[in-house]
């Protein structure tokens, strides 16, 4: 009776274990980045309709469908830009869209907590430029793997 005991809780820990090893690797840094920065205004699907999206002057874009605006081809460069904040969009007037490249600094009005995993983004250099690269290029990827045909 113990050892049956025993074999089925090894089998659970073991599917316990194995089920938080395959979630790790499903962990994409760009999708939550885009949930916790962008889904507000884009909406968690990235179509535009975020739960503050009726309180803007301009409705976000459906970032669903850069692809298919730009011929078929992501605009890799304009969208870093754009969340960066070195393009602005004219026909916006003036930009509501946060600029993320200020943001997405870790070290922007110190002192306050820093969570080290941005230490470990920006690398043997401890730079937040790159810390800020790699969080807007995580966004890029995943908004890269959200496109509708």
């Amino acid at each position: 009776m113990m050892a049956n005991c025993l074999k089925w809780l090894m089998i659970a820990g073991l599917t316990a274990g194995f089920g938080g090893a395959a979630q790790a690797e499903n962990l994409d840094i760009g999708k939550s980045e885009f949930q916790s920065s962008c889904a507000s205004c884009h909406g968690a699907d990235g179509k535009g309709k975020g739960p503050v999206s009726e309180q803007l002057k301009v409705p976000p874009s459906d970032l669903t469908m850069l692809a298919k605006n730009n011929g078929g081809v992501f605009p890799t460069n304009a969208v870093y830009e754009t969340i960066y904040g070195s393009k602005t969009i004219p026909a916006h007037g003036t930009r509501e869209m946060p600029i993320w490249g200020e943001r997405f600094n870790p070290i922007v009005n110190l002192p306050h907590y820093v969570d080290p995993s941005y230490w470990k983004m920006a690398g043997p250099e401890q730079s937040p430029e790159v810390v800020v690269r790699k969080r807007i290029l995580a966004v890029i990827d995943y908004l890269n793997h959200i496109q509708q045909e």
